[in-house]
């Protein structure tokens, strides 16, 4: 019986490590998850400012409408390197740890394989205890239980030594994984933000190069009412008609603009929000963003 007591206490670890296991690696792939779809409707939000830049720029003289090209066209290069991060969370973080969901299902098969033995083999012990207690003189019948209870023990023995060896390979597993999926997570992360704020900078730099006092000179010029005895002459044009729209050289702002869906009305944005943490098959890839997919390498 004390043998049996030993397995008991060595299964409950056993246990305890298949549990922990699942609800822990749950949690972090529904919050991974939550965290990668969050981070494509950050990509997707900053798509709709980079066409409100364009917009925008399009309405204005020419240094303030060169600055909000140069800047549309940095923040769409950030768009591809977050879209680069999303799809590299989904493959390289969240599948992983989705892939432990039928792995801890089997180890529970395990664990219940062994408790079935461990019960056959209680239940025989107890057998020859009331057999002893109601027939001690009764040798045949004792002899038959014993060896019924050895049998049993050894069945015991053999399938705790087989569970003993898949807890271990499977802890041995969930340790390297748990390191490998959060050094790709972090690793994910810092190239995106040292790429990210790279780009940032330099618009930042050529934002502020732009020249305001030489666009409200042009501004002023238009405005300007002519009091003299000169004949009236139409000034140059420094706002671009819709025939001369800048047009955007980067493959960034591009894709950008390819990838754009009519932006939502603002009375609809909260009620989109309060649905995001339910959306658990929110496509990350959506087929709008399979014609750019070159520019996402």
């Amino acid at each position: 019986m004390n043998i049996v007591l030993s397995r008991d206490a060595q299964v409950k670890i056993m246990e305890n490590t298949v549990s922990n296991a699942e609800h822990y690696f749950g949690q972090f792939c529904s919050v991974l998850a939550s965290y990668t779809r969050k981070t494509a409707k950050l990509r997707d939000k900053a798509d709709e400012l980079v066409k409100q830049l364009i917009d925008f720029g399009n309405t204005e003289n020419p240094e303030l409408r060169s600055a909000m090209k140069n800047m549309a066209e940095e923040l769409a290069k950030i768009q591809d390197y977050r879209h680069a991060q999303v799809e590299r969370l989904e493959t390289k973080v969240v599948n992983p740890m989705k892939m432990y969901g039928p792995l801890i299902n089997e180890r529970r098969a395990e664990i219940k394989k062994f408790n079935t033995v461990r019960n056959k083999e209680i239940k025989e012990l107890q057998k020859l205890e009331k057999l002893r207690h109601r027939a001690p003189s009764d040798r045949h019948m004792i002899s038959q239980a014993e060896s019924s209870v050895q049998k049993a023990s050894v069945d015991a023995a053999r399938t705790t030594q087989q569970l003993e060896e898949v807890i271990d390979n499977f802890q041995q597993q969930k340790i390297k994984d748990i390191q490998k999926i959060f050094s790709e997570f972090l690793t994910i992360e810092m190239i995106f933000h040292a790429r990210a704020l790279e780009v940032y900078t330099n618009a930042f730099h050529r934002l502020q190069d732009c020249d305001l006092e030489k666009d409200m000179e042009d501004f002023r010029a238009k405005i300007h009412i002519n009091t003299g005895t000169q004949d009236a002459r139409p000034l140059p044009a420094t706002n671009v008609s819709s025939n001369t729209t800048w047009h955007m050289s980067s493959m960034s702002l591009a894709s950008t603009l390819q990838r754009q869906q009519p932006v939502h009305d603002d009375d609809n944005e909260e009620e989109e929000d309060s649905e995001e943490d339910s959306e658990e098959d929110y496509d990350y890839r959506e087929p709008r963003r399979q014609d750019y997919s070159r520019v996402r390498k």
